[in-house]
Parts: structure tokens; sequence; C-alpha cells
């Protein structure tokens, strides 16, 4: 359907070529009724601001309770924050107005944070007259960048302090890795280019070469621990956990690794890790892991809030490799006390805490 727009209509109003009508009022309540945005303008002559709905719920305050100004909203900004905003006179009479992202505490003691978009508008003598903008509710985008900006700093600490390193890569055999990790190995990101078993000990590369193929061809997880030259003339056996991480298609999507010193305990499992292991656990582990905890398939489709015939299908094999199901199903067995474990072959070894 086309709906590309036209000012042809009166009152704020625009047509398509099918000839409907959208108002841009309608448009502004479609948008901020997900919650997520909010409006304001503000005439500097008469001091007097205008918020949308959208703003008044992004705030969590009640639109026929107070009137809206620069002041109150400032008065929810997060203390931290609100020295990096602009006070009302360098708005109103220096016409700055710049792009923030901040915090604010709601009136139920709920923290939120918002990115503010605005622009002053001038009089012909270059006065400022009135200014507008927008605000957006990013605080599920600003959560997901502190959880990765951490993540980067445990794998940082992890490879500096216990030479543990985690990476993904699409292309197998794996040529690019952590630089952390590279430069452990004493070479140039283009060595590995040039030979992906550049870091291994050169008299194992026959063997290698062939095993790593043949592991990297059955699509199943698989350990193996092959020797590295190092900085300073050092050789050690580094484990290599490798993980399959599947598609909704059934396809790889990538392979997940962490590796480590042969001498260190199994690191725990997260993300793409864990969930390339997950999918790896068949119908045959469930029936173990339920076995241990003498549950019976009823007992874990309630505790996993899935239905009893989609536990049998899990446990006949019968769901796809990347059903969010047997990731809902490991996870309540996980919750039990059960552990799912990859062992130095590609076994997955069921176990109880």
């Amino acid at each position: 359907m086309d709906v590309t727009m036209r000012d042809d209509g009166p009152n704020g109003v625009s047509l398509n070529r099918s000839g409907l009508a959208f108002s841009s009022r309608e448009f502004l309540r479609l948008i901020e009724d997900q919650g997520l945005t909010g409006n304001w303008g503000w005439t500097f002559d008469t001091n007097v601001q205008v918020w949308s709905a959208g703003l008044f719920r992004l705030l969590g305050l009640q639109a026929s309770d107070m009137l809206p100004s620069y002041d109150l909203l400032l008065g929810l900004v997060h203390p931290e924050d609100k020295p990096e905003l602009e006070t009302t006179a360098e708005i109103m009479q220096g016409g700055i107005l710049r792009d923030h992202v901040f915090r604010v505490i709601r009136p139920d003691g709920s923290i939120r944070v918002l990115s503010s978009r605005g622009e002053v508008y001038f009089t012909s003598e270059g006065r400022p007259r009135a200014a507008a903008g927008t605000f957006l509710d990013v605080t599920e985008r600003e959560r997901l960048a502190t959880i990765s900006a951490f993540e980067k700093q445990r794998q940082r600490v992890l490879a500096q302090t216990a030479r543990i390193f985690t990476c993904s890569n699409r292309v197998v055999p794996f040529v690019e890795y952590p630089p952390e990790f590279v430069d452990l190995a004493g070479l140039q990101r283009q060595d590995l280019l040039d030979n992906w078993l550049a870091h291994v000990a050169r008299e194992e590369w026959a063997f290698w070469q062939d095993e790593s193929l043949r592991l990297l061809a059955t699509g199943k997880p698989f350990i193996e621990i092959p020797t590295l030259n190092l900085v300073g003339n050092e050789r050690a056996r580094f484990r290599y956990t490798m993980v399959p991480v599947y598609e909704a298609d059934a396809s790889i999507g990538c392979w997940s690794a962490v590796i480590s010193p042969v001498e260190t305990p199994f690191a725990t499992f997260g993300g793409e890790l864990r969930q390339g292991l997950e999918q790896s656990v068949q119908g045959r582990h469930l029936r173990a892991a339920r076995g241990l905890l003498g549950w019976s398939m009823m007992d874990l489709a309630r505790a996993s809030g899935l239905s009893f015939s989609t536990v049998r299908r899990l446990e006949d094999d019968g769901e796809a490799t990347a059903s969010r199901s047997r990731h809902l199903a490991v996870a309540a067995l996980r919750t039990a006390g059960i552990q799912f474990s990859l062992l130095d072959s590609s076994t997955i070894a069921v176990g109880q805490r």
C-alpha cells in the first residue's frame, strides 16, 4: 500500500494517493502511545510551555496535576546529571540547547534514562524566541550498553590475569581472536589470517589441520587441546572449547569458543557459548536430568512453563535445534540443581549439584 504523504489537506491533515487522511496529531498519538517518547514546546515571551501526553507519561506525571515548566523537569533530573543540563537563562537568553542523555527519578522512585534533542528558534534580530524538542526513553539501550561494557571488561580481566579468552567467528577455522590472545601468541593479526595454525606448535600442524576440520564438520560442540607457542619462547597446552550456535533455519550462525590453559578448571559458560551448548542438549540428556531429580515429564512441564506435548517432543528430539522451548527446559533443570557440562570430547555430561 502506498502511504507516501503530501501536505494537501487543511488543518494539518495530509493525504496519500489512496485519498486517506491522517492528522499529524493522530500520528503523534500513535507514536507516543508506545510510552517511549514525548514532545514539548516553549514560548519565551510568555514563558509558557506545552508538553505532550507522552512526555507526562515518560516522567511519571499526571497532566491534570501540574503546569509544565523547565523547573519541573529539572526537579526530576538525577542530582548527578543535573549539572550537565542548561539553565533557564542559558536557554531563554543565550539560545543554548544541547542534546543530552540523562536520568530522571519519577515520583514513584523508578529511574529512567532519557535522550533529549531540541532546537531554539530566533527572531530576525537574533533574539531567542522559542524552543521545542523531544525526549526518547533509552533506558533499555543504556542498560544493554552497560552490560556489554561490563562483559568486555570482565573478558579483559580474564585474559590478563587467567589467560582465559572468549570469541565468536562466523568463519571457521578461526582466524580472528581477541587482541590480548594475539599478543600472548606474539603474533600479528595478519599472521593468523595467512595461517590459521600460526599460533600452534609446528609439529602439531598436520594433526590439527585434519582433526579440527573433522570436528567442525560434525556441527557439534567439541574440545581440542593443542600446544601453543607463546611470547618469551613459552609453550603451553590450551583447551579450546568450541560450540556451534544455530539459527532458526537450522544453519550454524557462528562458532563460539573459550580458550584457557589446560590446567584451568572449566569456566562458566555464558552468552553465545551457553546458548550453543544448550542447543546441543538432546532428549536423552533431559531424561537423564529428570531421572536425577526424580521428575516426571509433567513435573518438567510445570517447572519450565511448557506444555506436556512440547516436553515430549523435546525428549523425542522432535523440536528444532534452536527452539526456545529447549532453553526453557534447560533453565528449569538448572534452577533445580542440574549441571550440563562438556567433557574433553564431544560428550555432554549431566550432573547434579
